[in-house]
């Protein structure tokens, strides 16, 4: 049976490879699940010092499989509470390591992948990288964080024009409003994200695993905002609107 998510030891790095790249990486509960067992296995592993998130192919994660939607149409409340839950869970137990996370993101990134992004620590980005939501869009409600978590980064007015209007955020953007840390050439945004997670390993430890601790917000509020996006994502896409736009969007796809 296919990996959805591949880790590999090198010295006290955790290499989590996204490996859905026929799909673009997009999230269905499956993939959500391997990342978390992942997530667990390496948190009580005390030689491991840095977790490092990439992924296969040309896309880092394009969100939600709208096909996966679709798909559970009869039952698509109860979908949608299951894969929104578990991508909150994600993003509560990357920020919860007790050690740092970069991210090398190669390529794009939509919907509600924005979350594995913004659970990261350092996140390196390739130049042709945007990160757009397209909710308004297919008619779903905001949910991996793009409300929870990006306005305290970029600012609330930028995140509702990016929202509202479906905006693109390019890797340039991104860098100036600290949304990424460093911009990399595609060939080598692995090889160099390795670089830097393997240099935050050979710092002292008990200094970088409380930086971490300091630097995060309000972890209770953080979930409650989470499980609100969760709340109003399932109330918006049993909706005419929604179920229409996902027929649309997978039309457009087809074409």
């Amino acid at each position: 049976m296919k990996e959805l998510v591949q880790i590999e030891r090198v010295g006290p790095v955790a290499v989590l490879t996204l490996n859905r790249p026929e799909r673009h990486n997009s999230l269905v509960p499956e993939l959500l699940e391997d990342l978390l067992r992942h997530l667990e296995k390496i948190q009580a592993e005390p030689e491991i010092r840095v977790a490092l998130l990439q992924a296969n192919g040309r896309s880092f994660s394009t969100g939600g499989d709208v096909g996966g939607f679709v798909a559970h149409l009869g039952g698509i409340e109860e979908y949608a509470l299951r894969i929104v839950g578990l991508l909150n869970q994600t993003i509560i137990s990357l920020l919860n390591l007790p050690f740092p996370v970069v991210a090398a993101v190669q390529g794009i990134v939509t919907g509600g992948s924005m979350g594995l992004v913004l659970a990261c620590d350092l996140v390196l980005a390739a130049p042709e990288v945007t990160f757009t939501p397209y909710y308004s869009i297919v008619g779903f409600s905001p949910d991996g964080g793009w409300t929870a978590m990006l306005p305290a980064i970029i600012g609330a007015k930028r995140a509702a024009a990016i929202l509202m209007q479906n905006k693109s955020i390019t890797t340039e953007e991104a860098l100036a409003w600290g949304l990424v840390d460093k911009i990399v050439d595609c060939e080598q945004i692995q090889p160099e994200a390795l670089r830097v997670a393997e240099d935050i390993a050979s710092k002292k430890q008990g200094s970088i695993h409380h930086t971490k601790r300091l630097l995060l917000d309000d972890q209770s509020n953080l979930a409650r905002r989470l499980e609100e996006e969760r709340r109003r994502f399932v109330k918006q896409i049993v909706t005419v609107e929604a179920q229409a736009g996902m027929a649309a969007f997978l039309d457009r796809r087809q074409a």
